[in-house]
């Protein structure tokens, strides 16, 4: 599912709405989960999942062309741990709302 495609199916099942509106609620949604992971923050949605910032150390790697060893810098990566009810949704593959 696209951004997009969110914001018609909530603009769907809230016709109250207006789409305009939608689409800066999700926005702002998004930014803030962004900026709470620069930051280093952790960012929990209950029932759904984590998002975490995971620190990558620095290492040499090989280049796999050429297999010559290559610097490769510490970095800073996203990760996503699920939660229980995702987890089981997504297993007992229950009827989903169409959200």
């Amino acid at each position: 599912m696209t951004r997009s495609e969110l914001v018609q199916r909530i603009a769907k099942k809230n016709p109250h709405l207006f789409r305009s509106d939608i689409e800066k609620i999700v926005s702002i949604v998004f930014e803030r989960i962004s900026c709470a992971l620069e930051k280093g923050q952790r960012v929990e949605l209950r029932g759904f999942g984590a998002f975490n910032v995971k620190k990558r150390n620095p290492r040499i790697s090989r280049n796999p062309r050429t297999g010559q060893r290559v610097q490769v810098d510490g970095k800073a990566v996203p990760t996503f741990k699920m939660g229980k009810e995702l987890i089981e949704r997504i297993n007992n593959k229950k009827d989903t709302p169409d959200a």
